[in-house]
């Protein structure tokens, strides 16, 4: 069984349905070091808290560009 059959039946698990880039980079990390089956195990928790991340980041994003402009305050001549 291949690792994608493995991941398939996992409910959330987006690898599944198609390439995730959490878990695409997590897991050329873990080749390229020759990690433990424990450290890989770490590498793969850590995909949520990296996409959270992103979430905030384009959530500030998001944030600033939604912001109003600060105009002139209005002045009353006499």
């Amino acid at each position: 069984m291949t690792s994608e059959q493995e991941t398939a039946g996992r409910p959330g698990d987006q690898h599944a349905a198609g390439s995730c880039i959490c878990h695409d980079v997590l897991d050329q990390i873990g080749k390229c070091f020759d990690v433990s089956p424990t450290v890989r195990q770490h590498l793969m928790n850590s995909r949520v808290e990296f996409l959270k991340a992103i979430r905030a980041v384009i959530d500030q994003r998001i944030e600033r560009l939604s912001a109003s402009e600060k105009r002139g305050s209005r002045i009353t001549v006499e």
